[in-house]
């Protein structure tokens, strides 16, 4: 018998949270929005910053923003005249972390999230040169 902490299989997720899942998926069906939720992993960020980010007229950036905020996946915040955006919760943070990780793993060889240091800052490891591994 099998002690997985997870639950049973009678365990499962009432219908509401499936749906509210669902939903989540639908807002990641798309490459800008797994883009600009890539972009805020490490902070807040304008819609022209998010724009620049991900090489994508500013107007458009912001639709994808409003549906990324009614999907609950980024929220927002004023300073200024200027609305910020952040991701919603570190849930977030990881499911996209994932996806993105997962996806790396259809390529042959190591992929390159195994090939960072782990110690290393994010900012780090995106500022070391291509194709090095850790001593």
């Amino acid at each position: 018998m099998n002690a997985d902490t997870r639950g049973s299989l009678h365990d499962q997720p009432g219908v509401e949270q499936v749906d509210l899942a669902v939903e989540v998926f639908r807002m990641l069906a798309d490459a800008t929005r797994v883009r600009l939720l890539w972009a805020l992993r490490d902070g807040e960020l304008a819609v022209n910053q998010l724009a620049a980010a991900v090489d994508k007229p500013a107007a458009g950036v912001s639709q994808h923003l409003a549906k990324l905020r009614m999907g609950r996946l980024v929220r927002t915040r004023r300073d200024g005249t200027q609305v910020l955006y952040r991701l919603e919760s570190s849930h977030v943070r990881q499911l996209v972390e994932d996806a993105v990780f997962h996806a790396d793993h259809a390529n042959p060889g190591v992929p390159q999230h195994h090939r960072a240091d782990p110690g290393a800052t994010p900012l780090a490891r995106a500022a070391a040169p291509t194709g090095t591994r850790p001593s």
